[in-house]
């Protein structure tokens, strides 16, 4: 299979990238290293095709997806708060990004788009854990933009006949995530702070619940979602299946690092929602996605990770 990966700079999609080469598949990438970094793809050398540019040109877009079987859209401006403080660049990479993502594979007549959409589409709406078929209730502009990128999806299939699987992320974590940008995720920020033997900030009380994924999952999932049968035009949460709270995440990683130190508690963010948690059920009957890896097993590799790095 020759492949395309947004985003393959970036954290998720690198980690698809070496799945991907480890298959013998042909991998291109497309980034514009605005959050991926240039290091990720060394390692690859040759073996990997590289289109430097930006989502938002279709003229860059096109020239990425030119002779691919299966883009894996993963490039995205990824932060809610980032979000809420430059909603107008969310918008443009991430509706308009992908816009131009489908309009390009439609173009070159593309078999399947498998795009990263997240869990955050759900917002606060009531009723966990979340099925894909409740109500969407996005409460950030970044939460916005995925909804309106999977509709565009959709669309495509409909109208068009391009295969769209969006995979709707649940808090994912794991090595080559990075824990210096300010919009880092939790697990990288409490790991290295943990290593530096330095307290983490906790926004709110800590008891708000995510389902936090290993990448191997959605690595995984993403795999099945570009092969499966009859899943076109179709939403898929891609996640653990099982949630806990900030909490009890910081105990967990603190006892794999081995310290004492607390947290610091501060006012919750914007945009943040109080509970995550995903029925996985739909993606296991239809993608046959079954999570292999443990919570403590990948805390373990992202602790194990960081600590070399």
């Amino acid at each position: 299979m020759r492949a395309l990966v947004t985003g393959g700079a970036g954290f998720i999609g690198s980690n698809l990238v070496d799945a991907l080469l480890a298959r013998a598949d042909e991998v291109v990438v497309l980034d514009n290293f605005s959050s991926g970094r240039r290091e990720r793809l060394e390692s690859f050398g040759s073996d990997v095709r590289l289109v430097e540019g930006d989502l938002r040109s279709y003229e860059r877009v096109h020239a990425a997806i030119r002779g691919v079987e299966v883009v894996f859209h993963q490039g995205a401006l990824p932060s809610i708060p980032r979000s809420i403080q430059d909603p107008l660049t969310t918008n443009a990479v991430n509706i308009d990004g992908t816009l131009n993502v489908l309009l390009a594979a439609r173009d070159e007549q593309v078999r399947r788009v498998v795009f990263a959409s997240s869990s955050s589409i759900y917002g606060d709406a009531p009723g966990l854990p979340r099925t894909e078929d409740q109500r969407p209730l996005p409460l950030a502009p970044y939460a916005v933009s995925k909804l309106a990128a999977e509709s565009y999806c959709r669309a495509f299939w409909q109208v068009y006949g391009l295969e769209t699987v969006s995979l709707r992320y649940f808090n994912v974590f794991g090595p080559r995530q990075d824990p210096t940008s300010q919009y880092a995720g939790v697990v990288p920020r409490f790991i290295t702070r943990l290593l530096e033997e330095e307290p983490p900030v906790i926004y709110g009380d800590g008891e708000q619940s995510r389902d936090f994924t290993f990448v191997g999952e959605v690595v995984r999932a993403n795999l099945l979602a570009a092969h499966a049968d009859g899943v076109a035009g179709e939403a898929f949460n891609v996640a653990a299946g099982r949630s806990r709270t900030v909490n009890d995440l910081f105990r967990a990683v603190r006892e794999i690092v081995g310290c004492t130190v607390e947290p610091v508690y501060e006012e919750p963010r914007a945009g943040d929602i109080r509970e995550s948690g995903a029925d996985i059920g739909k993606a296991r009957a239809a993608l046959g996605f079954e999570p292999e890896d443990s919570f403590t097993d990948g805390l373990r590799a992202a602790v194990g990770f960081f600590a070399r790095s």
